[in-house]
């Protein structure tokens, strides 16, 4: 590389770090992921290994939102060198030293776009994961409610068949029957007063102490699943832009 395009690669660079000091959205992302080196959850060079997805998402999001950022800006700047190219073009020498600046402009540019790209196409891979584990813990939610209804079903039934025995159950479980089909309970309550018995059977309650089941939210369930191996490294925009060649 000539010395030239290496000083027009470094005058590149510098006027990001200018801008990115002036938002302050260079040095705050920088101390986030130093923070999560330290806490030995994620290290530059070392992608999102080990991570949950939920975390891991964030992480690359951010990566994408920077480079698309830095991309806008080396754009804008690409744009002002072609308008004095093609308004200012002074002498040979100026010509060239525009030319010289547009090539390194595009470079970078590039360089930053195939980054993109890579962490942009394994942020799709981490939300199809995402959506996976979220469908598959809804299906099991919806497989363990079906079961308990026909579950709850039977034992409505079972109340019908005793009361209709003229047997006596608990008040708890009259009720279930009413609030299922009061139809269903009034029939039920007929035709065992027309039983003769001479000893009525005396029930226990079917549902006995009911205790409420928590059920698992499956956006915690697909955020705390394990991201997997193959992600990409996670490099900094100035380092891409240094390393452009």
């Amino acid at each position: 590389m000539s010395r030239l395009r290496q000083q027009r690669r470094f005058a590149v660079v510098l006027r990001f770090l200018i801008y990115m000091q002036g938002t302050h959205y260079f040095f705050h992302k920088k101390d986030d992921i130093n923070k999560r080196s330290v806490n030995g959850s994620i290290s530059i060079k070392q992608g999102c290994e080990n991570m949950k997805i939920g975390e891991a998402r964030q992480i690359y999001r951010d990566q994408v939102h920077a480079y698309r950022k830095q991309k806008s800006v080396l754009n804008k700047q690409l744009e002002e060198v072609r308008s004095r190219m093609k308004h200012m073009p002074g002498d040979e020498e100026q010509k060239k030293a525009y030319e010289s600046e547009a090539a390194t402009l595009q470079l970078t540019l590039d360089a930053l776009d195939e980054k993109e790209s890579e962490y942009q196409e394994y942020l799709d891979q981490l939300t199809e994961k995402y959506c996976a584990y979220w469908n598959t813990e809804v299906a099991k939610q919806q497989k363990e409610a079906g079961k308990e209804a026909a579950a709850e079903m039977g034992k409505i039934m079972e109340v019908a068949r005793r009361l209709m025995k003229g047997a006596i159950v608990p008040a708890s479980d009259e009720k279930k029957l009413m609030e299922f089909s009061m139809d269903m309970y009034q029939v039920a309550k007929n035709i065992g007063a027309m039983a003769r018995q001479e000893k009525k059977d005396k029930y226990e309650s079917l549902w006995g102490e009911e205790k409420k089941t928590e059920q698992t939210d499956p956006r915690e369930t697909a955020e705390n699943a394990d991201a997997g191996a193959g992600a990409p490294e996670i490099v900094d925009v100035s380092d891409t832009m240094l390393s452009a060649e």
